[in-house]
């Protein structure tokens, strides 16, 4: 009898984005010293909770929510984000900051 489990164990969360797409994003950051806080920031929103205990432990957002942003953003799951687009996505994270940080002060 054959064990279906053992021949396909279920692998955990892998991360999202590909070599190619961590590339653009941290090139992209790099050259914008203005946004390294709100990249970092970003990334913790995206971030699954307890991400060190798995490999390759990096904080890395889930492949499902990677997937869902590229399919909102470019109609693709495998989409490699464009710089300026990142870039703009950051501008408009820290322009809403202090909207957000106001709003969940009120709830």
């Amino acid at each position: 009898m054959r064990n279906d489990a053992a021949a396909n164990p279920s692998p955990g969360p892998s991360p999202g984005p590909s070599a190619g797409a961590r590339s653009v994003v941290v090139r992209a950051v790099l050259v914008r010293p203005d946004l390294w806080w709100t990249a970092l920031c970003a990334l913790r929103r995206l971030v699954p909770g307890g991400w060190w205990r798995t490999g390759p432990h990096l904080p890395l957002p889930d492949s499902r929510l990677w997937a869902f942003r590229m399919v909102t953003a470019y109609g693709n799951p495998d989409a490699v984000p464009q710089a300026p687009d990142v870039i703009s996505y950051l501008e408009w994270c820290r322009s809403t900051a202090p909207s957000r940080l106001t709003n969940r002060r009120r709830s």
